[in-house]
């Protein structure tokens, strides 16, 4: 039959034992080691090349110092001279010519006065006059007395007549404009008051041939004329 037995406390080896034993195996391998290096066995890691870029700063007043230094190693060199200056013996632009003098009248033939003389132009024909300013018209305008190119017809005038229109007449001002004709017609006055006889002069006005004002032999398109109508009952 198997027996069993609890361990003492004299079957373990003491501490202090061990602890030496441990130190005795350290020294030897560290030993070991040291021989190792020094024979060359093992190799020592290689350094890899860097890459880095290394710059060296230095104070202003040291670089400032170098440069001196460094003038004073080159050798002088000449300072090359300016070329001369060489002046023209005549001058390169020539003064200005004075202007040849001009006479203050224009040479004429004897024909050319002839033709120019005020004397010898043709004289306007009757009718050819300035036009006769008789007042202002609706802005402040010269009104001038209006010169038929076609009197208009009874049958023009008589459509826009009122009903039992009375004997009379109608004052208008209109604006001249090409082809002899109006536009812009203003009521001036009638006779008899109230009669509208000067605005059936302004609706027929679309239909009058009126020759635009005169002014030194000139026509003045644009300008305003005054127009009257006289109204005129025949047979009774």
């Amino acid at each position: 039959m198997p027996s069993y037995r609890l361990p003492s406390v004299h079957d373990h080896p003491p501490l202090r034992r061990r602890a030496s034993g441990l130190a005795l195996a350290l020294g030897v391998n560290f030993g070991l080691l040291l021989i190792l290096l020094t024979l060359g066995i093992i190799p020592m890691p290689e350094r890899k090349p860097s890459n880095a870029t290394i710059v060296d700063l230095l104070p202003e007043s040291h670089s400032n110092a170098a440069q001196p230094s460094r003038a004073a190693s080159k050798p002088d060199q000449p300072v090359p001279k300016p070329p001369p200056v060489v002046l023209p013996v005549k001058p390169t632009i020539a003064p200005p010519t004075p202007a040849e003098h001009k006479q203050p009248w224009i040479e004429m033939t004897g024909d050319q006065l002839a033709a120019a003389d005020i004397r010898n132009l043709p004289k306007p024909e009757p009718g050819e006059s300035d036009s006769e300013e008789v007042g202002r018209g609706p802005h402040g305008e010269v009104l001038y007395a209006a010169e038929w190119a076609r009197e208009p017809s009874d049958s023009e005038l008589s459509g826009y007549l009122p009903k039992n229109a009375p004997d009379g007449w109608g004052l208008i001002a209109c604006k001249t404009i090409p082809g002899n004709r109006v536009e812009d017609c203003v009521e001036l006055g009638q006779s008899p008051a109230g009669s509208h006889l000067a605005s059936a002069v302004r609706q027929a006005a679309w239909q009058f041939r009126v020759r635009p004002p005169r002014k030194g032999g000139k026509a003045l398109v644009g300008e305003w004329v005054r127009i009257r109508i006289d109204y005129e009952r025949i047979g009774g």
